[in-house]
């Protein structure tokens, strides 16, 4: 067996760390005190029973996936996550005591993406890392170069919100948080090291190429043409950003809206949360939610708004931005349907005022987001988002 897997396994749970989890779940509890006995005293086993385990923590694992994907995600039990990504950690773990070969560590690479994407893994990021390590390490390079992107010139064009020089902590509170002032705060990330790395896509490649992601199909995702897929980032990159037969056509993808920071911690040493992000009106402050946006040219968000406090802050390439207050709500033509509730149903770049003539009364600001800087956006205010060249953005989230 492969003594740095082996090494590994110190990482894996035991269960006096999931019991407390499975204590209402009878057939989990069985299947998975099962897998922490054998694997604890794996080395010592003389008649090994791993075929046996191996197969009901497969079955556990499509059981408790099943859970997951019957009716709407956000009323899934998190226990249920929880125990799909222990399930999966385990099944991981049967699948290489079968083989470490290079088909093996794709097949449990997958795996893993899938327990990240579904399940709940807040316990157990040191053996995510370890096994992102582990699993990716001697796979093969990829043959194909992506483009160095040329930083982009700093584009002098008109803004019309307060716009602020990396402000303090107490001037960013007083003018942009408590004033609810949405706000364009300029050269306030320039010591992140995304900023100059992440121009490079074939850094990118080396270090998230083998996780898989779901992608959006489609520019907007309120349009009827939008999909979604999950797919491996080497792909979209490729396909976004690679060298393209000029006869050739890809539809817009884009990575939106997903926690690849927390799917890829080595990604997340490029970047810090924001010292503004620490204000809050709660005590102590809640978590800060941290979203990636990559994509080409072309990518929008409709215009739309969140519940949260927001910071987009670009890495790379220019946004077009166009913001509208959350008092203007009733002139911009909400969706009527629960899942588009919060987005609106025109388009904010080319207001058509015969079809919505009451968006005559609504006050648009106009902004580009630069490299460098950070768009603060308080909870509701509308925003309508498109990438005006290829882009990289990050956004944060807090209440």
């Amino acid at each position: 067996m492969d003594p740095e897997f082996l090494d590994l396994t110190k990482l894996f749970p035991r269960w006096a760390d999931i019991e407390n989890v499975v204590q209402n779940e009878v057939e989990a509890r069985y299947i998975l005190k099962r897998a922490t006995e054998f694997m604890e005293n794996f080395r010592f086993r003389e008649d090994s029973s791993e075929e046996d385990i191996g197969y009901l923590i497969s079955a556990l694992v499509d059981r408790y996936w099943e859970r997951i994907h019957t009716g709407h995600f956000s009323n899934v039990p998190l226990v249920t996550r929880k125990i799909y990504s222990i399930g999966c950690y385990f099944k991981i773990y049967f699948l290489l005591l079968e083989s470490t070969n290079p088909g093996q560590k794709e097949l449990c690479s997958g795996i893993l993406d899938e327990a990240q994407l579904l399940g709940c893994m807040e316990n157990w990021s040191e053996l995510k890392e370890a096994l992102v390590d582990y699993l990716d390490k001697d796979r093969p390079e990829d043959p194909e170069t992506l483009p160095i992107l040329e930083p982009l010139p700093r584009i002098s064009c008109t803004c019309n919100i307060l716009q602020l020089e990396a402000p303090s902590l107490e001037e960013f509170q007083t003018k942009c948080f408590q004033a609810e002032q949405p706000s364009l705060l300029l050269n306030t990330i320039q010591h992140w090291p995304a900023l100059d790395k992440w121009l490079d896509l074939n850094y990118l490649l080396q270090v998230a190429g083998n996780r898989t992601v779901p992608i959006e199909i489609g520019s907007n995702y309120a349009s009827d043409e939008w999909s979604q897929q999950l797919v491996k980032i080497r792909d979209f990159l490729r396909r976004q950003f690679g060298k393209q037969d000029n006869n050739s056509s890809h539809d817009i993808e884009y990575l939106a809206q997903h926690e690849l920071f927390s799917q890829i911690p080595a990604l997340k040493r490029d970047i810090s949360v924001p010292d503004y992000c620490s204000i809050s009106k709660d005590d102590p402050p809640g978590v800060v939610d941290i979203k990636a946006w990559l994509g080409p040219a072309g990518t929008i968000s409709p215009m739309h708004y969140d519940p949260k406090h927001n910071l987009l802050c670009q890495v790379f390439g220019y946004k077009k931005i166009i913001l509208a207050a959350p008092e203007d709500t009733k002139y911009l033509y909400p969706h009527h349907n629960e899942f588009l509730a919060n987005t609106s149903q025109i388009d904010a770049a080319h207001l058509d005022l015969e079809t919505y003539p009451l968006l005559g009364k609504v006050k648009f600001y106009e902004l580009l987001l630069q490299p460098g800087d950070c768009l603060y956006m308080p909870p509701k205010w509308w925003h309508y988002v498109r990438s005006e060249s290829p882009s990289f953005s990050v956004s944060f989230w807090w209440e």
